[in-house]
């Protein structure tokens, strides 16, 4: 690996570009500045673009080298990270990258800075050395942590052609198999809070006469948990498919999903839901309650309670379909006198096809420059900016080298010096690659 790469990306790691609460905006400019000043460092075209409202994009252009008829390439990251949390579960400053046991520890060292750089690093290098045989679109954003909405509208407003779009914002499917994923859920959040008094009310003068904000809100969410299966009802499965045989047979590559679920301290929800990991977490839906809270420790009626409830939806459903019936599900319980409010969240699911072109070549070119075999495979998450692109019609790849033992979104986050190797050399082949679409 250039020791050029690994400066680069400890440097843009000390810029503590917080998206999600506790950052300052003038580090996210400098980040979005950095990405800027590589581009045109490299004789490409780049700006800070905020047309689109909130964190400012990075956005430019690198040409091939002496090839009007090149293919343009899009190449999606983003430069946001998440905020650090307790600064005293960090064995070292998330700011101030260390390299420890062939690791880069810092945040956004995984997610997504050291993940996404080599695609530009590479760009950049090959466009100096008048050696780049495509044209780059790059497109950095610094709101991925925090819902994507600039970029959403910047990919809905660019009318221009892009052959295929490489998103290193992916992982691996484990130490020996890197990924391509063709499917990414997507995610209805929502915020619940209910009130029914004015205020909390002495348990013994009052329970059992009058409504309690937490039973009331248990009720709503009754209405849309899965049962004991662990799979959503039928009311929200609309428009989930099967995936293709493309995809079944490559998930044979894969580790067993019981070890998954065993490795993480995980339990499964139901017998048989182990062995049915992969079909479950990239091609079905699934509803989760990730927050409760109301009442205290002392003998009150609650007047008030709050829940954060998601629906990860499955590749060809829609949000704008599963949201009015989640909703509906929740009001069908509320009893009179009760009232709650909904704040939503939302991004859609993205599905590509294996068998296209830029997939199976950038399948070849992983293998090329891995030396291991390539899986393809979905994901149970959601990047909203894949979903634009899809949309678009433009045919996504996405890649990338994280493991479950990075850490991103939580303290410690790192990143193996070995992962950014891979990505440096994946991203030449993908490069040379895609140079043959016309």
């Amino acid at each position: 690996m250039a020791e050029a790469l690994l400066e680069e990306l400890l440097d843009w790691l000390r810029i503590p570009s917080i998206s999600t609460g506790g950052g300052k905006p003038e580090d996210l400019v400098r980040a979005a500045d950095w990405v800027c000043e590589r581009v045109t460092g490299a004789g490409g075209t780049a700006s800070a673009d905020t047309t689109h409202g909130g964190n400012p994009l990075a956005v430019g252009e690198l040409p091939a080298s002496g090839n009007g008829d090149a293919p343009t390439i899009l190449i999606y990251g983003h430069y946001d990270v998440q905020s650090v949390g307790d600064p005293d579960a960090w064995s070292s400053d998330p700011f101030e990258p260390e390299i420890r046991d062939g690791r880069i520890y810092a945040r956004g060292a995984a997610d997504d800075k050291g993940n996404f750089l080599p695609l530009l690093h590479v760009a950049c290098e090959l466009a100096r050395d008048k050696a780049l045989p495509v044209n780059v679109r790059v497109l950095v954003e610094g709101e991925e942590e925090a819902g994507s909405l600039a970029v959403a509208k910047w990919i809905r407003a660019d009318e221009r052609k892009a052959y295929a779009a490489i998103v290193f914002d992916g992982g691996m499917a484990d130490e020996r198999t890197p990924a391509i994923t063709v499917g990414l859920r997507g995610v209805i959040a929502c915020g619940i809070t209910v009130r029914t008094a004015a205020r909390d009310l002495h348990s013994g003068l009052y329970g059992g006469s009058v409504l309690n904000a937490l039973h009331v809100l248990h009720g709503l969410l009754a209405q849309v948990v899965p049962g004991p299966d662990g799979l959503v009802r039928e009311e929200l499965r609309k428009g989930i498919e099967e995936p293709a045989p493309t995809e079944v047979e490559s998930w044979k590559l894969l580790k067993p999903g019981h070890e998954v679920i065993t490795e993480v301290g995980g339990r499964p929800v139901s017998p048989g839901a182990g062995d049915d990991y992969y079909r479950r977490n990239g091609a079905d839906a699934a509803v989760e309650i990730n927050e409760l809270v109301g009442g205290e420790p002392r003998t009150v009626v609650p007047s008030t309670a709050r829940a954060h409830v998601s629906m990860r939806l499955a590749p060809r459903q829609r949000s704008d379909e599963m949201q009015p019936e989640l909703e509906r599900l929740m009001r069908s319980a509320l009893p009179d006198g009760a009232e709650v409010e909904f704040e939503w969240q939302l991004a859609e699911p993205a599905l590509s096809d294996p068998e296209s072109p830029p997939i199976q070549l950038a399948v070849a070119a992983l293998e090329r420059a891995t030396g291991m075999t390539t899986a393809v495979v979905r994901s149970g998450g959601s990047i909203p900016a894949v979903a634009e692109l899809v949309g678009r019609e433009i045919p996504t790849i996405v890649s990338g080298f994280t493991l479950p033992d990075d850490a991103f979104h939580a303290p410690n986050e790192s990143y193996r010096v070995e992962s950014l190797n891979l990505g440096e050399r994946a991203a030449r082949e993908l490069y040379s690659a895609l140079a043959s679409l016309r």
